[in-house]
C-alpha cells in the first residue's frame, strides 16, 4: 500500500469513531468543543513549538500568514456577489457568506502532519494564524452586520491575542533566534503533551458532523465557493508568490478546506441561520475527509 495513504487512513477511520461513539451514546456532541478545547490549549501549542525548533527559517514563511488574508478577502468579494443574486433571507445570506470565509485549518493539522511531519505542521500553523485573525475581526463583523441578535457586540480582540498556538509560536520563534538547542527533557514533554492531537481532532469532528436537508442547493453553492474556487485562488495565488515544495502544497490546500466549525458559534451568537450553517459545515467536512488527502496527495 502507498506509504501516504497507509498515514491517511488512521485519521478517516478515527472521524467514524466519533460518529460511532455519538451513536451509541458513549459520547455526544456536547463533548466535542471539550476534546477540541484540548487540542487548541494544550496539544496544537506543544507541538507548534516542536515543529517550529526543528524547521530552517526561510523568507516565504512570512508570507504564508498573509496569504490566508487574501484568500478571505477574496471569498468575501466572490461569495456577496453570488450570494446577492440567490435571493437569501439576511439570516441564511449572513451563514452562507461567514462560512465560505472561514477556513476549517484544524481540520488539516493532522493531515499535515501526518503527511510531512514538523516541517508541514509549521507552515500550516501560520496560515492558521492568518485565517483566524480575519475570523475574529473581518469574518466577526459580518457575522453580526447579518445577524437577527439585537445586540450588536464589537470584535473582541482579545480572543485572538489569547490563542494558545499565538504565544507557543512567539516563544518557539524567540527561541529560535537565539540559537540555543531545546532540551531534550523539554522536547519530550511537549511531544508527550502534542501526540494525542490527531485522534482527539477527527473523534471531535465525527461527534459534530450532524448534516440536514436545509437549502440544499445554496449549501452546495457555498461548498464549491469555499472549496472549489478557494482551490482556484491558492493555486494562483501560490504561482504569484513562487511557493515551493511543502510551502506551495500547505498554501493550496489550505485554500481548499472546509468551511469552519466558528460559522457555527456565530451563527448561534448572532442569530444567523443555524439550520443552514449546521449543513454546510458537516457536508463539507464529509467531502473534506477524502478531498483533502487527495490534495495533498496530488499537490505534494
Amino acid at each position: 500500500m502507498n506509504p501516504f495513504i497507509e498515514k491517511i487512513i488512521p485519521l478517516i477511520l478515527a472521524f467514524f469513531v466519533g460518529i460511532a461513539f455519538k451513536l451509541l451514546k458513549l459520547l455526544s456532541k456536547d463533548d466535542a468543543p471539550v476534546l477540541l478545547r484540548v487540542v487548541l490549549n494544550v496539544c496544537l501549542p506543544s507541538l507548534t513549538i516542536i515543529a517550529i525548533s526543528n524547521i530552517q527559517l526561510k523568507a516565504d514563511l512570512a508570507l504564508i500568514p498573509f496569504t490566508a488574508i487574501i484568500i478571505v478577502f477574496l471569498m468575501y468579494i466572490i461569495s456577496r456577489t453570488i450570494g446577492k443574486h440567490l435571493k437569501m433571507e439576511k439570516t441564511t445570506f449572513g451563514s452562507f457568506l461567514v462560512g465560505t470565509m472561514i477556513m476549517n485549518t484544524a481540520y488539516a493539522l493532522p493531515f499535515f502532519f501526518a503527511a510531512f511531519g514538523n516541517e508541514g505542521l509549521a507552515r500550516a500553523s501560520l496560515f492558521d494564524i492568518g485565517n483566524t485573525f480575519m475570523i475574529f475581526t473581518f469574518t466577526y463583523y459580518n457575522a453580526i452586520k447579518y445577524g437577527n441578535n439585537s445586540k450588536t457586540a464589537a470584535i473582541e480582540w482579545k480572543k485572538f491575542l489569547r490563542l494558545p498556538p499565538l504565544w507557543a509560536m512567539l516563544i518557539a520563534f524567540s527561541w529560535k533566534l537565539t540559537k540555543v538547542p531545546m532540551p531534550a527533557l523539554a522536547l519530550n514533554f511537549l511531544n508527550f503533551m502534542g501526540q494525542p492531537m490527531v485522534p482527539l481532532m477527527m473523534i471531535a469532528l465525527g461527534l459534530y458532523f450532524n448534516p440536514k436537508r436545509c437549502n440544499i442547493g445554496k449549501a452546495a453553492i457555498a461548498i464549491f465557493i469555499r472549496m472549489g474556487i478557494g482551490l482556484g485562488i491558492g493555486i494562483v495565488l501560490s504561482a504569484l508568490l513562487g511557493f515551493k515544495g511543502i510551502t506551495r502544497t500547505v498554501v493550496t490546500v489550505c485554500s481548499a478546506l472546509p468551511i469552519g466549525f466558528n460559522t457555527l458559534i456565530f451563527a448561534n451568537l448572532e442569530n444567523l441561520d443555524r439550520e443552514f450553517a449546521a449543513t454546510i459545515v458537516s457536508i463539507s467536512i464529509f467531502i473534506a475527509l477524502f478531498y483533502i488527502p487527495w490534495l495533498i496527495y496530488v499537490f505534494q
